[in-house]
């Protein structure tokens, strides 16, 4: 019988560094396994940013409506199991032990990828759970992404990005065909990005997929207008509602819209009331996402779009000076962009190497300590993790950890902050 370490060294090893796009091996796997995505009621979500976010917010607002939730995000920042959250809790280590021991086989014998895997256990936990509706985050672009084989009762995208550029194209309308994948044929839709160009090509191709009704929030009467962020959340209105999200940033209220879009989407008997949308709404969380702890600022911001508003919220909330930001970023990210981002909020950086990053994907540290330099940027670079944070905590009033889910997660395990505690 299997440890739970062992478990997780045979998923790990699924990981190839590449990955390999397509339905097939998913298919086949979640056939075995009786089918367990057609036994769920799904709620789909993709964007290059902020579909933590939505799904949080859906899960929030859902258990305050009373069902018994699921939800299934990538990745994690401490513990595995927080990719599989029933209820709030994460499924219990003997469960993913007990997935892997009696279905190694089939991994083996179709090639299932990590994520192919992890797919097909989400589900299969989630249909054994007999949960009321399972929220599914997609792991890469949507179209090819594993998770598409379900068909859900909502699908919504909320905002675009370049990022993956070596398997969603590099352009922004290449990457919105991509993620406007998720869209099925007598599906509602619901479009996020504020972007005008972005949004009226995922509602097209929303169209071309015979989704509908269609919802495209920044089109809306109702539209996110009267955005404020305070230390303790964003305020926002839809039309004459109003509401308030302790997610922190001006984006959230684009999220947040996305979210109660979807929502309102859902048929009769799922759809929340107007009164459980206000209670459920103040009990969103999202680990990773501007959380505060003490003095620290933790935020997975892995790309240009994500640092900016990160840079945004920092100087809307205007925490204690100096600001330190303890960076470290995977190389086939564009750290450049991130740097730009963050350089303008921050008095130093440190630069460091995760040390979950994959070997294969470990920044090259003195290109961006060059980078900095030649920009007369404040920066250091300490290899070493915890001696990064340690010096971060005796210089910065406040510390700033970003630059990837691993930087994050790691910052937390060291600092024993627990990613759904705080």
């Amino acid at each position: 019988m299997r440890t739970y370490g062992d478990a997780l060294d045979f998923l790990y090893a699924r990981t190839t560094g590449i990955w390999r796009l397509g339905l097939e091996r998913v298919e086949a796997f979640l056939h075995s396994l009786g089918d367990p995505h057609r036994k769920l009621r799904t709620l789909h979500v993709a964007g290059t940013n902020g579909k933590g976010s939505v799904c949080a917010t859906l899960d929030a607002v859902l258990r305050a409506k009373g069902l018994r939730t699921a939800v299934y995000t990538s990745p994690h920042l401490v513990d595995f199991r927080e990719r599989f959250l029933i209820d709030g809790a994460a499924v219990a280590p003997e469960q993913i032990v007990a997935f892997v021991d009696k279905w190694t086989p089939e991994v083996e014998r179709l090639g299932a990828t990590f994520f192919e895997a992890t797919t097909a256990m989400a589900f299969d936990f989630f249909a054994n759970a007999n949960v009321d509706i399972a929220i599914i985050e997609t792991g890469l672009g949507g179209r090819l992404d594993a998770t598409n084989v379900i068909t859900p009762l909502v699908a919504g995208v909320a905002t675009i990005g370049i990022d993956h550029v070596e398997y969603l194209g590099a352009t922004l309308e290449e990457i919105a065909f991509e993620k406007a994948g998720i869209f099925k044929r007598g599906v509602p839709a619901v479009v996020g990005d504020p972007n005008p160009l972005i949004r009226e090509l995922l509602a097209s191709h929303a169209r071309t997929h015979g989704a509908g009704p269609i919802r495209v929030i920044y089109d809306e009467p109702g539209a996110p207008a009267n955005v404020r962020v305070g230390p303790s959340g964003t305020s926002f209105s839809l039309g004459d509602r109003s509401f308030t999200t302790p997610l922190l940033g001006a984006h959230q209220a684009a999220n947040s819209a996305v979210a109660i879009a979807m929502l309102e989407s859902l048929p009769a008997g799922l759809a929340p009331t107007e009164a459980e949308l206000y209670a459920g709404m103040p009990r969103v969380r999202l680990p990773g996402r501007f959380q505060r702890v003490g003095k620290y600022l933790f935020d997975v911001a892995h790309n240009p779009a994500g640092a900016a508003v990160l840079a945004t919220t920092l100087t809307a909330i205007a925490p204690s000076q100096p600001i330190v930001a303890i960076l470290s970023v995977l190389s086939d990210k564009d750290w450049r962009g991130i740097m730009d981002a963050l350089a303008p909020v921050v008095d130093r950086f440190i630069l460091t190497n995760a040390p979950t990053a994959p070997p294969s994907r470990t920044w090259n540290i003195p290109d961006p300590l060059h980078y900095a330099l030649e920009r007369g940027w404040k920066a250091e670079v300490l290899r070493d993790f915890d001696r990064a944070l340690v010096r971060g905590a005796s210089e910065g009033a406040t510390v700033l950890i970003t630059g990837s889910f691993h930087t994050v997660g790691d910052a937390m395990a060291r600092l024993e902050v627990s990613p759904t505690g705080g």
